[in-house]
């Protein structure tokens, strides 16, 4: 590797970075040059003094100067990562048809979103058509509140579907014909066994009487259901399939139940209602030719393809993928409907929890859930990754597009002597970087609150920096106050401390919730799982609208979550 060209692209980078940045720091600019030439990696002692050469230089140029130098060098541009292709058997471009298919008995949560993009994604890329159809054929368990949070949270995360929504609760009628096949070519039947008889005869492989039962009888009894002569729990209508089976999905499954509940769309008009297993060959009826589903499925994928071989209807392919579990975490509506409803949480869209209102609630971006989800792909490896990969990508993406602001928790009061009248409002940039964000006007009277976690490492003597205003000198402390003297403006390489004006009306009062985990190490509700910090923040940050996320400095990205007379509350994403 000629030296010269190492110096030469050192120099290219350093000059990119002081444009972009006003300095050229060393740090970015040899993953830069690393980047484009790895081999430079052999001989870091060279590498790292051409790097400190070409940033010396590069910060020693004016503004001008920079711009005019950086005109002889070319940038590759950065080409977007492409989305991975995921090839399915059958899978033509323009053919194929996907769909996500929620069950509307609980809010939306990261598995669904994980679910419902990779059928959108790989109907995208095929060319291909995206359905969405609610599967709302359980009316004890499912609302019109759950379709509406569903059809709210998707398109939040900017998920689009073809044509409009379905709802497999408008399919019954066919769904009643298709069971009269079945009849007819003795591959269901309806059972008036007890629950306790069933569970014997599938756990020991024997069929039951009523599968003996004739075409013309399973039609007089089948219609004695639809006309409520039947009380639910007195019969159902099961698949004739394999008592023999290894998969015990096949010994003789139920197909319809009668469910007296009124449904939230077709209030009574059904008693008999059919189970997940028979309504999904609406797939095969409208269209659908690839199926995704969870893996926790795969066991049903022989009763799926069995039930559409014996009513004659084409078969769409099925395919499972690993279903999505978080370290610490749950997404069991089992886990967390108690939890809701008993008052241990805030409500579903807690910002501890991985439902969709949550995520938003808590500041997560759609954009970076939908990056994390297709992370996993279509992999049917089973991992427990944490969350924070999410929060990771969060931070990457609001990085460049949330304002800065100051935050002091457990306050201290700090008042400087000798502070010029000319330094009575210090101005911040808005954000580091990206100067079209402007500026703010900060009140700097002389008396200031700071957090008591930088209160306590400072001691007699010692100077620091008020971020964006002065420098200060520690003159004497006690652990309520510290008194200081004012040390000049220029900039110190040591300790920068954020700060809050002691002057009435030029503070607020601030709550910052902080969640953790839902669940302990032994898998049990964490009661301890949020905590919140309480102190200051600037009075620009009254300005800020509801939903808003911003970075306190030091602190984290936080979502402003309530306005109230008490001050400001946050929520600290990531």
């Amino acid at each position: 590797m000629a030296s010269s060209n190492l110096s030469q692209v050192a120099f290219k980078h350093a000059l990119k970075n002081a444009s972009e940045h006003g300095k050229a720091s060393v740090g970015a600019v040899t993953g830069r040059v690393i980047g484009e030439l790895p081999q430079a990696k052999s001989d870091m002692k060279l590498t790292m003094k051409a790097i400190s050469e070409a940033v010396s230089e590069a910060n020693s140029l004016s503004k001008q100067q920079i711009e005019e130098k950086l005109k002889q060098f070319v940038f590759e541009e950065k080409k977007p990562q492409q989305e991975k292709e995921w090839l399915l058997p059958g899978a033509e471009k323009g053919k194929v048809v996907t769909r996500f298919l929620p069950e509307p008995n609980g809010y939306p949560h990261l598995g669904h979103a994980k679910s419902a993009w990779l059928s959108r994604t790989i109907a995208d890329q095929w060319e291909g058509k995206c359905l969405l159809r609610f599967d709302d054929t359980n009316p004890e368990a499912e609302s019109k509140e759950f379709v509406e949070a569903i059809a709210r949270d998707l398109q939040w995360l900017g998920l689009k579907f073809d044509g409009k929504p379905l709802y497999s609760s408008d399919f019954i009628p066919q769904l009643y014909a298709l069971v009269l096949q079945l009849f007819d070519k003795r591959k269901g039947f309806v059972c008036t066994c007890n629950q306790q008889t069933i569970a014997s005869n599938r756990e020991n492989k024997k069929e039951c009487a009523c599968r003996a039962k004739s075409a013309k009888q399973n039609k007089i009894d089948w219609q004695l259901m639809l006309d409520g002569k039947m009380a639910a729990g007195t019969a159902i209508v099961r698949f004739a399939g394999d008592m023999k089976s290894d998969n015990t999905v096949m010994r003789d499954p139920t197909l319809f139940r009668i469910i007296e509940a009124p449904h939230f769309r077709q209030g009574t008009k059904y008693r008999v209602w059919p189970t997940y297993d028979f309504s999904q060959v609406l797939d095969s009826l409208s269209g659908v030719t690839h199926a995704l589903r969870s893996k926790e499925y795969e066991l049903r994928d022989e009763l799926y393809y069995s039930l559409l071989d014996s009513l004659g209807l084409r078969k769409p392919f099925v395919y499972g993928f690993s279903r999505l579990n978080i370290k610490g975490n749950a997404l069991s509506k089992r886990v967390i409907k108690p939890l809701v409803l008993g008052g241990g949480l805030l409500g579903w869209d807690d910002p501890r929890l991985l439902t969709i209102a949550g995520l938003r609630r808590r500041g997560l971006l759609p954009t970076a859930i939908k990056q994390f989800v297709l992370s996993f792909g279509l992999s049917k490896v089973e991992s427990q990754p944490t969350i924070e990969k999410l929060l990771v990508e969060n931070r990457k993406m609001l990085d460049s597009i949330a304002q800065r602001r100051f935050f002091v928790d457990n306050p201290v009061a700090l008042e400087v002597s000798g502070q010029p009248a000319s330094l009575s409002h210090a101005t911040a940039h808005n954000h580091p970087t990206d100067k079209t964000k402007g500026t703010r006007e900060i009140s700097a009277p002389g008396s200031y609150f700071i957090c008591a976690s930088d209160a306590s490492a400072l001691g007699k003597g010692d100077v620091f920096r008020l971020k964006d205003s002065c420098n200060v000198k520690i003159a004497s402390k006690t652990p309520k106050k510290i008194s200081g003297e004012y040390a000049g403006t220029e900039l110190l390489e040591g300790k920068k401390v954020q700060w809050a004006p002691d002057k009435k009306g030029e503070f607020l009062a601030c709550k910052l919730l902080v969640p953790g985990n839902l669940l302990n190490e032994q898998g049990e509700f964490d009661k301890e799982s949020m905590h919140s910090r309480e102190g200051y923040c600037e009075k620009s940050c009254e300005k800020l609208a509801l939903g808003e996320v911003i970075q306190f400095e030091r602190v984290g990205f936080c979502r402003l979550d309530a306005k109230n007379k008490e001050g400001m509350v946050f929520v600290l994403s990531c």
